[in-house]
C-alpha cells in the first residue's frame, strides 16, 4: 500500500535581472558551469522506495514533485556528484551512486537512502489532478460572548477570516528530505462593545505580535485565534494564539483591551 508523506520546505526562486543579450549570455554560462546534465537527464521519472514501498517524489524537466498534495515542488540542479535543491538556503545531498534506475544519495542524517527508478505505469496516478492543499481549511469562525459585569452588559465579537497569505514549514521525508508544506495565515477581528456603544473594533495580524516571537521561529508561526480569557473593572482580555502548525509549539499573546478603546499587548 502506497504511503503519502507530508513535507514541508522553506522555498524560494532564484530570479536574474538580464540587461540585453551579451550579459544574458554571460549569465546564463555562470549558471550551467558545472551542471552535470547527464545527471540531470537519468533521474527524469518516478523514484521509489521499495522498502518503504511508497512513491518518493517525481523528476520533470528542472523540477522534483511529490505525491502528498501539501507539498511544494522545487527546482533542482546536479553540480558534479552533488544534489542541490534551491530553497531559501541551498540544500545538499551527496550522491553516492547513480544508474539509469539506481539514486543513491547521503541525506542530512548520514544515511544513505537508495531509490529505484518506478517501471509501474499506475505510480503516476500519485501526481494526478493534485493541487496545494492548506492545511487549515479556510473556514470562517464567528464566535459571539455576552457578558454582565456590575449591571452593565458587553458583547464581545470575535471572526477568524481565512487568507491566502502562505506560510511555509520545513520538515523532512522518512528517506531525510527537505520538502515544505503549506499553511495559511489568518485575520482575526475582534469587536468589543458596551451595550449598543461600540468601544473597541479591530484586526489583528500576525505582523502585531512580532517583537513578542523569537526571531527564528516567526515565519513558520500563524495566527490561529483569539480567545476571551477575563474582563475586570476596566478592560476585556483575550489571549492571541500563534503556534507553529504540526507542532506543540505555540506563542500565547495577552490581548488587553481597556473601557476607553485602546489595547496592549504582552506576554
Amino acid at each position: 500500500m502506497m504511503k503519502d508523506y507530508k513535507f514541508i520546505i522553506a522555498f524560494s526562486v532564484l530570479i536574474f535581472l538580464f540587461t540585453g543579450c551579451h550579459n544574458t549570455s554571460k549569465e546564463t554560462a555562470k549558471v550551467d558551469a558545472g551542471e552535470n546534465k547527464h545527471a540531470k537527464q537519468m533521474l527524469q521519472g518516478i523514484w521509489i522506495n521499495n522498502i518503504e514501498e511508497n512513491v518518493v517524489f517525481k523528476i520533470h524537466g528542472d523540477t522534483i514533485y511529490y505525491p502528498d498534495s501539501t507539498s511544494i515542488p522545487v527546482a533542482f540542479k546536479v553540480v558534479g556528484d552533488t544534489l542541490i535543491l534551491s530553497n531559501t538556503e541551498k540544500v545538499k545531498y551527496a550522491i553516492i551512486k547513480q544508474t539509469a534506475h539506481l539514486f543513491v544519495f547521503q541525506n542530512q542524517y548520514g544515511d544513505k537512502i537508495s531509490l529505484e527508478k518506478s517501471d509501474n505505469p499506475e505510480d503516476n496516478f500519485s501526481f494526478e489532478k493534485k493541487q496545494t492543499v492548506a492545511l487549515n481549511q479556510k473556514q470562517i469562525v464567528k464566535r459571539d460572548t455576552i457578558l454582565t459585569r456590575d449591571k452593565d452588559r458587553y458583547h464581545l465579537y470575535v471572526q477568524v477570516n481565512p487568507t491566502t497569505y502562505k506560510i511555509i514549514k520545513s520538515t523532512y521525508t522518512d528517506e531525510g528530505v527537505e520538502v515544505g508544506n503549506i499553511y495559511y495565515d489568518n485575520i482575526v477581528h475582534v469587536s468589543v462593545f458596551k451595550g449598543a456603544n461600540r468601544l473597541f473594533s479591530r484586526d489583528f495580524h500576525k505582523e502585531d505580535f512580532q517583537k513578542y516571537i523569537p526571531s527564528q521561529f516567526y515565519s513558520q508561526c500563524l495566527l490561529s485565534d483569539i480567545i476571551f480569557d477575563n474582563i475586570s473593572k476596566d478592560a476585556v482580555e483575550f489571549k492571541a494564539a500563534l503556534p507553529i502548525p504540526d507542532t506543540i509549539t505555540s506563542y500565547i499573546i495577552k490581548i488587553t483591551i481597556s473601557f476607553d478603546g485602546t489595547y496592549t499587548l504582552s506576554v
